[in-house]
C-alpha cells in the first residue's frame, strides 16, 4: 500500500478513488504517479476548491506534462477521465472537466511472432552463455527462463519473482503469485517444460545445500538475489542479432516481451489445428495470461500466414458443410 500523501483540495478525492480501484484488484501504481502530479499542480497553482477545477485548468495540467507519444498522452488523460468519472457518480462534480479528446495513435506496432523453430535456436544460444562477473550458471539459467516465457507466457516480472516452492511439479503448475492485478493464479505446463522446470530446481537445490531453499528465488544468478527484468531484457537483445531471424515487412526488431505474444498466438494456432473452436478456449487462456478480461487477450493475438491459413482452413470446411445441408 502507498504511503504517499496527496495535499490538495482532490487529495481526499484521490486516496478514495485509488483505494476503490485497488479493491477490485488494480494495481494503480503509476496511475497514482500521474495523479500525484496533479495533485502538485493544483498546489502549485492555489486552487481551493472543486468549482475552480475546470476544462481549462485540466488542459493547463495536461499541457504542462510533454507527452510526445499519444499512447503516453493517452493514458495520462484516461486516469484523469476515470478521476473526474469517479467524482461525478459520487456527486462530487456535477460534469467533468476533463473535455480534450484522446490524440490519435498513428502507429501501431506489430510484434515478432517466435516460431518453434526461432524459439529453438533461442534457447539453444542461450544455453551456450558464458558465467561472468561472479555470476552462476548462466547458461543453464537464462535457457530455463527463456523456456518458461516462451512455453507458459509468462510476463518477465512474473518469472524472475518465481520462488523455488512455485514450481508443483507433482500437479504440474506453477504459482504466479502476487501479479499485475494484485492477483495469484496457477499455470499449468506441460511434459516438455516441466522437464525443464524439475532439472533447474533440481540444479538450484542443488547449489543451495544444506539451506532452506523453498523461499529461494529459481532464477538467480548470484547472493540469492533474483534476476532484473532489465537484465533478462538487456541479454536477450543481445542473442537477437546472432539468431539471424527474418523480420517480415512492416513488422518490428524482436522485443523480449514478443515471447508472450508467440505463446498466445501458437495457442490459438494449435487450437485451429486440432479443430477446437478457439471461442470456447479464449477465457482459459485469458486467465493463463493472467489478464482480468478477454478483450486484453485479443491484443496479443496477432495475425500470423500460419494462424490465416489455420483459420481460412476452418472457413472452408464450415462453407462446405453449409453449402451440403442447402444443396
Amino acid at each position: 500500500m502507498s504511503t504517499r500523501v496527496f495535499q490538495s483540495v482532490l487529495g481526499p478525492d484521490i486516496e478514495q478513488f485509488l483505494a476503490y480501484k485497488r479493491s477490485l484488484g488494480r494495481r494503480y501504481d503509476v496511475e497514482e504517479k500521474s495523479l500525484a502530479l496533479l495533485d502538485i499542480y493544483l498546489l502549485n497553482n492555489n486552487i481551493g476548491s472543486l468549482a475552480e477545477i475546470t476544462p481549462t485548468l485540466v488542459d493547463e495540467f495536461l499541457l504542462s506534462r510533454p507527452r510526445s507519444q499519444p499512447r503516453s498522452y493517452n493514458h495520462l488523460r484516461c486516469t484523469l477521465e476515470r478521476l473526474f468519472s469517479y467524482l461525478v457518480d459520487r456527486e462530487k462534480l456535477s460534469t467533468t472537466p476533463l473535455q480534450s479528446p484522446p490524440r490519435r495513435v498513428r502507429y501501431q506496432r506489430t510484434p515478432f511472432i517466435f516460431d518453434a523453430d526461432a524459439a529453438r535456436r533461442l534457447l539453444s544460444l542461450a544455453r551456450t552463455l558464458q558465467d561472468k562477473g561472479g555470476s552462476r550458471d548462466r547458461g543453464s539459467t537464462y535457457f530455463a527462463l527463456f523456456a518458461v516465457l516462451y512455453g507458459l507466457g509468462l510476463r518477465v516480472g512474473e518469472a524472475c519473482r518465481l520462488r523455488i516452492d512455485d514450481v508443483d511439479l507433482e500437479r504440474q503448475l506453477l504459482i504466479i503469485r502476487e501479479t499485475k492485478f494484485y492477483k495469484s493464479r496457477l499455470v499449468p505446463f506441460g511434459p516438455k517444460v516441466g522437464a525443464v522446470l524439475a532439472q533447474h530446481r533440481h540444479q538450484r537445490q542443488v547449489v543451495l545445500a544444506g539451506a532452506p531453499s523453498g523461499g529461494e528465488p529459481l532464477f538467480s544468478l548470484r547472493a540469492g538475489r533474483p534476476i532484473n527484468p532489465c537484465t533478462v531484457s538487456q541479454v536477450f537483445h543481445a542473442l537477437v542479432p546472432r539468431l539471424e531471424l527474418e523480420i517480415p515487412p512492416g513488422v518490428s526488431p524482436p522485443r523480449l516481451h514478443d515471447l508472450r505474444h508467440s505463446f498466445a498466438v501458437g495457442a490459438l494456432t494449435r487450437w485451429y489445428r486440432q479443430g477446437v473452436d478457439p471461442m470456447t478456449k479464449l477465457l482459459a487462456l485469458s486467465t493463463i495470461l493472467g489478464h482480468v478480461d478477454v478483450n486484453s487477450t485479443a491484443v496479443y493475438l496477432t495475425t500470423t500466414p500460419e494462424l490465416l491459413e489455420q483459420a481460412n482452413r476452418r472457413f472452408q470446411a464450415f462453407a462446405t458443410a453449409t453449402q451440403e445441408v442447402l444443396s
